[in-house]
């Protein structure tokens, strides 16, 4: 029940925050409603709501429930002995939902730190041609996140709003062609604990992303996130998130075949807390498998 409890904090807090300027939105959206037949929007910039670990400009359509299932195993340089990494995995676990075409919330939860996030994600432009022009597609993504695994460090409080981190993101993209797409994402988090006196509660990243369409059904992602603003222990202790993964896509699924630098897969962590380092060989197998659902 306690657990529980922190559950739905972590999702109301995440959810209520952006109430007022999700209806903002709402109203610039109807007001563009009567020319829609007219306006050919973009489709498919990338394959799902996340480019990689990091989020996309997609959405969801009103109605439909995504349940994602992500892992991250150990190291491939582990060698026979442990199954090049196979032997060890994090999981992740994921349910989004479209409100509306231009609001989706979300929940889920990862193994790696045992952290539950609760986000939204509101499309605030779309691409399109025809009587409306808009060169790019813009969304921005509100998380909360509660973490469940404690530091052993004296600095730190253990109540439950010092296990809490915030990510804002404003991502911004655009399908240059039918096969290639490319995305600009900034983003600040604020981690209420750090684990070193020497580290920053704020983060400040800007991630870019790029998909290249090899054919009908199969694609070439990549995705970094370097860090502006590193402190003392993060350049001593961590390394920027760069991943790349084959995408394959389906009627129903989108399966994604992952190799990165990072184990993690919510905002606070992979860009933050990334410890492996690709010159070094630390590379980690993983895959991300996506499946819809119309309800």
């Amino acid at each position: 029940m306690k657990y529980l409890i922190k559950l739905l904090s972590v999702l109301c807090v995440s959810l209520f925050s952006t109430v007022a300027f999700a209806e903002q939105v709402n109203v610039l959206l109807k007001a563009d409603s009567t020319s829609s037949k007219e306006v050919n929007y973009t489709e498919d910039t990338f394959l799902s709501t996340r480019v990689i670990n990091g989020q996309s400009t997609e959405g969801i359509p009103q109605g439909r429930l995504d349940f994602r299932i992500e892992h991250r195993f150990d190291l491939l340089k582990s060698g026979y002995a442990e199954f090049y990494g196979l032997d060890h995995a994090f999981t992740f676990f994921g349910l989004e939902y479209g409100i509306k075409d231009w609001i989706m919330v979300g929940i889920n939860r990862t193994s790696s730190t045992q952290a539950v996030t609760g986000f939204t994600k509101i499309s605030l432009l779309r691409q399109c041609t025809g009587s409306k022009n808009q060169p790019v597609s813009v969304s921005a993504y509100i998380g909360t996140s509660y973490t469940g695994q404690s530091f052993n460090n004296s600095v730190n409080q253990t109540d439950f709003f010092s296990q809490m981190s915030y990510t804002s993101q404003i991502l911004i993209a655009r399908k240059f062609s039918d096969t290639f797409s490319a995305q600009l994402s900034p983003v600040w988090i604020h981690r209420n604990k750090i684990n070193s006196i020497t580290n920053k509660n704020d983060i400040f990243a800007a991630g870019i992303s790029a998909r290249y369409k090899l054919n009908s059904t199969l694609s070439f992602t990549g995705e970094y996130y370097p860090v502006i603003n590193p402190s003392v222990y993060f350049k001593n202790n961590n390394s920027n998130a760069l991943s790349f993964s084959f995408d394959v896509q389906t009627a129903g699924h989108v399966f994604q075949i992952i190799l990165s630098n990072s184990t993690d897969m919510i905002e606070k962590t992979f860009i933050g807390e990334t410890t492996g380092d690709w010159l070094k060989g630390d590379v980690h197998l993983g895959f991300n498998i996506l499946r819809k659902f119309d309800l």
